[in-house]
């Protein structure tokens, strides 16, 4: 077979094994891609920006190929980051917003870093919800006033990209790269993985570092894979983990992580599994096709040899979430960041942030900047009393009151919500996620179905994924047709 824009990680690499193709032509032939759908036609407008040394990267890995060998199943793989993800080369790192279009990261972020020792070709970055979908309360998803408005590839205007990695997930699921990295705080991985049919994961906090990501919570942020499969996913999120001492919560994952996950991609992955299933929001948020096609996704667990706990309560599902915990972290964090550009960058805070905003309203404040502006109002040092009670609370609510309590009383190997519903509460806790694609309503949307674990359980959230997916082949590519 010849590997075309569909092609997994392993069928690339066995064609550049058995020199049929190179990761030259494999980069050339992305590019091609991206100039011929990405910014004309259906305008899909997933790309904010071209690594202008991709090709050079890609020539690199081909001769080494050839002197030394493989690094690995991402040798010469063209990946995309998410613009909020830094790169210490000549690709911008502004998370979708004015103020930092003109920026350049002093170095690599820790996920770059990982992806270029393994061999990765990093292509270019992707458009995003700006600020990662904290700037404003009125948002939509995927648009940046750096990037514009990012498409759905399964229906641009009229389906939802989702948000925040929304460039990440519409590039992915339009052929623009094999593997993108998108960054999650709360859903922000997950939901535009539904909306695009792909596989996205979003992983324990801790398990990779945030090194060098423009931050919104230092209790919720993580990074992860988006890919068109399981194996890809696997793949990718084995290269990105590791211990990091510029990101101490990476010090708990030192041991429980693992850095290949592909021993977990098994067939029978799902058989004897205990899964609770999750229906608390089940007719609120979905439609009677979505409410169908999760029943189909129950029946064929049943069938892989699951046993399917129904009607599964999570104690604290009904739970105030304290609201205050992003707010103060996010000025904390993003002044963190801030003060790691080059000295002659002249946005050195937040304050400065708004007030370019303010200075360049019409072109940066579409949709305004109340978040933005409340989280200035914060005092930055996390002492306030209203954050840290929100943040044991929330902690309390989504661990042990919350995900630790269901999962232990029902000896669950896994939550299974429809979509992404229940993605708030794994991220309030810092626990792993996997969305994988289960078909299409009658108007061709995308449908996923989302497992959910415990802390660094996610060997056996890729197993259960695994096996379902490689059951049912579910996930369609959407037709890019002008």
């Amino acid at each position: 077979m010849v590997p075309n824009h569909e092609s997994t990680i392993l069928e690339w690499q066995a064609a550049m094994d058995e020199n049929t193709t190179t990761s030259r032509e494999l980069t050339l032939a992305f590019l091609k891609r991206i100039a011929t759908h990405d910014k004309q036609g259906l305008t899909i407008n997933a790309i904010c920006e071209i690594n202008p040394d991709a090709l050079a990267i890609a020539e690199a890995l081909d001769r080494e190929r050839i002197v030394s060998g493989s690094r690995g199943p991402l040798h010469g793989i063209p990946i995309l980051l998410k613009d909020n993800i830094a790169t210490g080369d000549r690709m911008h790192t502004s998370a979708g917003t004015l103020a930092l279009a003109d920026s350049y990261a002093s170095a690599d972020s820790f996920v770059a870093a990982r992806l270029r020792e393994a061999g990765a070709v990093l292509l270019g970055k992707t458009n995003l919800t700006e600020w990662a979908n904290f700037m404003s309360d009125h948002m939509p998803n995927g648009y940046s006033s750096r990037g514009g408005q990012v498409q759905n590839p399964y229906g641009p205007g009229i389906f939802d990209v989702g948000g925040s990695s929304s460039g990440s997930a519409a590039a992915v699921a339009a052929g623009f790269a094999v593997a993108a990295i998108g960054t999650e705080t709360s859903g922000s991985i997950l939901y535009p993985s539904v909306q695009n049919s792909l596989v996205g994961i979003k992983p324990t906090v801790g398990l990779i570092s945030r090194s060098g990501i423009i931050p919104i919570s230092h209790t919720q942020d993580t990074a992860g894979p988006m890919t068109r499969t399981v194996s890809d996913a696997a793949i990718v999120l084995g290269a990105l983990t590791g211990v990091d001492i510029s990101d101490p919560v990476t010090g708990k994952s030192e041991g429980l992580g693992h850095t290949d996950y592909r021993p977990f991609l098994d067939l029978d992955g799902l058989r004897a599994a205990r899964i609770g299933v999750i229906r608390s929001r089940f007719q609120a948020e979905c439609d009677a096709d979505e409410i169908q096609l999760f029943e189909a996704a129950i029946a064929q667990l049943k069938k892989a040899g699951a046993i399917l706990v129904d009607s599964v309560t999570i104690p604290s599902e009904s739970a105030a979430w304290g609201r205050s915990v992003l707010l103060h972290e996010f000025k904390s964090g993003v002044n963190a960041y801030l003060r790691t550009l080059p000295d002659s960058y002249p946005i050195r805070t937040l304050q400065d942030v708004i007030e370019f905003n303010r200075a360049h309203e019409e072109e940066a404040l579409r949709y305004g900047q109340s978040l933005l502006e409340r989280s200035e109002q914060t005092s930055g040092t996390l002492t306030e009393p209203e954050y840290l009670q929100d943040l044991l609370y929330n902690l309390d609510m989504s661990q042990g009151s919350g995900i630790d309590a269901v999962v232990k009383e029902q000896s669950l190997d896994a939550l299974l919500f429809p979509g992404c519903t229940g993605d708030e509460i794994a991220a309030r806790a810092g626990y792993p996620s996997i969305a994988v694609p289960a078909g299409y309503t009658g108007t061709g949307k995308p449908f996923s179905i989302m497992f959910t674990g415990l802390a660094f359980q996610e060997h056996v959230l890729i197993r259960l994924a695994y096996a379902y997916e490689q059951a049912t082949h579910l996930r369609v590519a959407p037709k890019l047709t002008s």
